[in-house]
């Protein structure tokens, strides 16, 4: 594996580790796509570092278990702005 493919995957998961960002808002950040942002955590990190690969996917099933929240406050939001207009 590449040395800049191996540094990007651990700095993406050390910055979840620190922030509890989604993949999406990594993938903005890193400038990535979110495939490559889930190809990178959830199959490449596990080869490099095991330890931390357990520990990011403790937070991305947090994130799955949440999403129907987060969606529907998403939803909540638009449709209070598109009333106050």
């Amino acid at each position: 594996m590449d040395r800049v493919i191996i540094k990007r995957t651990i700095d993406e998961a050390k910055y979840m580790l620190d922030t509890q960002k989604t993949i999406r808002e990594i993938a903005q950040i890193f400038n990535v796509s979110k495939s490559t942002v889930h190809k990178d955590l959830h199959e490449r990190l596990i080869e490099i570092n095991y330890d931390l690969y357990k520990e990011i996917d403790n937070i991305l099933k947090y994130h799955i278990d949440v999403r129907h929240i987060r969606g529907g406050e998403s939803t909540k939001k638009k449709y209070k702005k598109i009333n106050l207009e």
